[in-house]
């Protein structure tokens, strides 16, 4: 999850979708209708939004779809909650965005057991038997993407020893985890390492305080990695706010936001790795295909599979214009 200031329930006019008839392929023909279960924690920040509104677009799009979505409530058991109510409906597969991976991990396993696939988005379930199919970003990869970038950045302005920053997002998720020890491992190749890392909460607000914190740590830097570009908002009001600018920052995620600032290059900000929202889009196409017993066109197997992981690419000035349309 890159996951702070949009609350829209509206559909983004961005919105990456796969519509009936699209080119030929052939799983985009009507068959039979699939009624697809989806829940994802409320829409609180940008990315989490863009999930929602890009699942419900997708589904949309399918004239053998039947969506089905219920509230996430305010944490995991709320969650579990309305899940155990969807699993009652007996719909044919559930998309399901977990508060935590962990503790949903079982009523993955008892939707499975009752007989209704499921389709893991983003945060993991722990245990393959909770899910039939789970697609996700790649966090440990966007870690490696930025730190490539920001080493290849020092290396060619000739820098020996940078001074590079951090900041995170929630230390307790996993994927927060992964991300910093893919961005330590990309920076190692170097020779480098991180002078000073902060964890935010991946919103605007404490973004702003802990860039604040940590300009004050280094009152010299070269480089920083923001894991999320909503939190980004906060940190690049703080860089703006100390007159700060003999660095350069990478984002995380993909925000439009980001994107076009990047274009414009009129801040220290000059790349994001994505974390793309367009996945939940893929999910929706996913189930429908899962519940129709169809497998993926341009794949030689008859099902769809069972895992699949969302490459991070690096957006640049020079390619900002093509990822724009995926921008959340």
């Amino acid at each position: 999850m890159a996951v702070a200031g949009c609350t829209s329930n509206e559909t983004p006019t961005n919105t990456p979708q796969v519509k009936d008839g699209d080119g030929n392929n052939p799983n985009v023909q009507p068959g039979k209708t699939v009624t697809i279960g989806f829940s994802a924690p409320a829409a609180d920040h940008g990315w989490i939004a863009a999930i929602t509104n890009n699942a419900k677009a997708q589904a949309g799009t399918f004239k053998d779809v039947v969506f089905k979505p219920v509230e996430a409530g305010k944490d995991a058991a709320a969650q579990r909650a309305a899940l155990e109510a969807l699993i009652s409906q007996k719909p044919d597969v559930i998309v399901l965005l977990p508060h935590d991976g962990k503790e949903l991990n079982a009523f993955g396993l008892k939707a499975m057991e009752a007989g209704i696939p499921v389709v893991n988005l983003d945060r993991a379930f722990p245990d393959p038997l909770a899910y039939r199919c789970q697609i996700k970003g790649d966090n440990y990869g966007m870690g490696v993407a930025a730190g490539h970038y920001i080493g290849k950045a020092m290396r060619a302005k000739n820098i020996a020893s940078p001074i590079i920053g951090e900041i995170a997002g929630m230390d307790e998720l996993e994927l927060t985890q992964e991300r910093s020890a893919g961005f330590k491992a990309a920076l190692a190749t170097y020779g480098f390492t991180v002078a000073n890392r902060r964890a935010a909460r991946f919103t605007a607000d404490t973004g702003q305080r802990e860039a604040q914190n940590l300009l004050q740590a280094l009152p010299k830097m070269d480089a920083v990695w923001n894991h999320d570009d909503d939190q980004g908002i906060g940190v690049l009001a703080a860089v703006a706010a100390a007159n700060r600018s003999e660095f350069l920052m990478v984002g995380g995620a993909g925000s439009k936001k980001a994107i076009e600032d990047i274009a414009s290059d009129k801040t220290v900000l000059k790349a994001t790795v994505t974390y793309s929202p367009s996945m939940a889009s893929s999910a929706i196409s996913l189930a429908r295909l899962i519940g129709q017993s169809r497998g993926m066109a341009d794949l030689v197997e008859l099902q769809v599979p069972k895992e699949i992981i969302l490459a991070s690419e690096t957006i640049t000035k020079d390619n900002a214009a093509t990822y724009v349309k995926l921008g959340f």
